[in-house]
């Protein structure tokens, strides 16, 4: 199989996804591999590592495009590269892709050009959990917390909040919205920062599952900072009220996200408040959450201070690469190795993957968040 790689031109993306590993791992299994000119860069990969590693390396997208059948590339393609998806006719697509946030005009250029779109966040595991998805969910649970500590330090009306007690200063409220692996991940990273820690998740079951994980073997003498609560809006709106972080981890499987923080709640949150909603990619799961870039992370509304930057693991890019192509490369040989549609039909976990296949629309609850027809997954 002909396979490829090129530059993420979002802004400050810079995860790239393959690495001169997963290059020499695909080449010695007979495959084709072209990566565009500094695609690794950001990732501190050179263009000499793919070429020593076996890789073509090519000026331009175009040139990679028109040379492969399989494009592997880390977020889901932008208005600008718009351009390029009629090289990708009938060929294949394999990338984060979050259709269901609003991206009608993406998910109908895939259909018309007849690429079949393989999306991380669907794929499912025999568990049905997301394996392509946990890695950049638990560093965007880290950056989550790190963004919150950085802007809850600016001051509003000469009043700033640190994330634990310093020189005497308040133990900042942390609130956790959705007990998954970013919930999980930012309350024992803002536990550790010696913040006080409220986790709210709608799931029973959920909620006791983030209780028995969060223990006091992970979380050490600060286990007593923590609070799981099954999420009910009164007991939110009331517990937001003296919150200085909250952030939005609520996930659907490939679903938009749904709006679990009203408008109410927000207005009610003190001055200087920062709200990091994670689930940005999804759409956002707090009222006045829209994307923002690593270039302009944060906006305000009524004194509360919104960072929703949408590829937040992008910020550490090395440890996200290689922490997302472990879990991403070997369904990449797979595919290499038995064919897209072989090894599409003897995985059901990797099929919920295909978004887009024949100029169809396969994924049910993307359907559903942009009212496109669905038409269900035939191989």
């Amino acid at each position: 199989m002909r396979i490829g790689t090129i530059k993420e031109i979002k802004n400050n993306e810079n995860r790239v996804g393959l690495t001169p590993s997963a290059v020499s791992k695909l080449v010695k299994h007979g495959h084709d591999v072209y990566v565009q000119m500094s695609a690794g860069a950001g990732s501190g990969f050179a263009d000499d590592e793919y070429a020593k590693a076996g890789a073509k390396v090519l000026h331009h997208a175009e040139d990679v495009l028109k040379n492969i059948d399989l494009l592997v590339k880390v977020k889901e393609p932008i208005p600008e590269e718009y351009p390029l998806l009629p090289l990708l006719k009938g060929k294949v697509l394999y990338t984060y892709l979050h259709l269901a946030a609003c991206e009608k005009k993406l998910t109908e250029e895939l259909m018309n050009n007849h690429i079949t779109s393989i999306a991380y966040e669907t794929i499912e595991d025999e568990n049905g959990l997301l394996p392509c998805l946990t890695p950049m969910s638990e560093v965007a649970g880290v950056l989550a917390i790190q963004y919150g500590a950085q802007y809850l330090q600016k001051k509003y009306d000469g009043v700033g909040v640190t994330l634990g007690r310093v020189n005497g200063a308040n133990v900042a409220e942390t609130v956790v919205v959705g007990g998954g692996v970013v919930g999980r991940k930012a309350a024992h990273t803002a536990i550790g920062m010696g913040s006080n820690v409220t986790v709210f998740e709608a799931n029973e079951q959920r909620a006791e599952f983030v209780r028995k994980e969060l223990t006091s073997e992970l979380c050490g003498p600060y286990l007593e900072r923590l609070q799981v609560m099954v999420s009910k809006p009164e007991v939110l709106k009331e517990k937001l009220k003296t919150a200085d972080l909250l952030v939005g981890a609520v996930l659907v499987h490939g679903a938009k996200a749904p709006r679990v923080v009203s408008e109410e709640m927000i207005k009610s949150m003190k001055k200087g408040a920062v709200v990091v909603d994670v689930a940005i990619d999804q759409g956002g799961c707090v009222w006045g959450a829209k994307p923002t870039s690593h270039q302009n992370p944060i906006y305000d509304i009524e004194g509360k201070v919104f960072c929703c930057i949408t590829n937040m693991p992008g910020q550490a890019p090395l440890q996200s690469t290689q922490a997302l192509t472990h879990s991403t490369v070997p369904y990449l040989i797979q595919m290499a190795e038995h064919g897209v549609i072989a090894a599409l039909k003897a995985d059901k976990g990797l099929a919920k993957g295909v978004n887009t296949h024949n100029g169809a629309l396969v994924y049910k609850a993307v359907a559903d968040a942009l009212g496109l027809p669905f038409t269900p997954l035939v191989l």
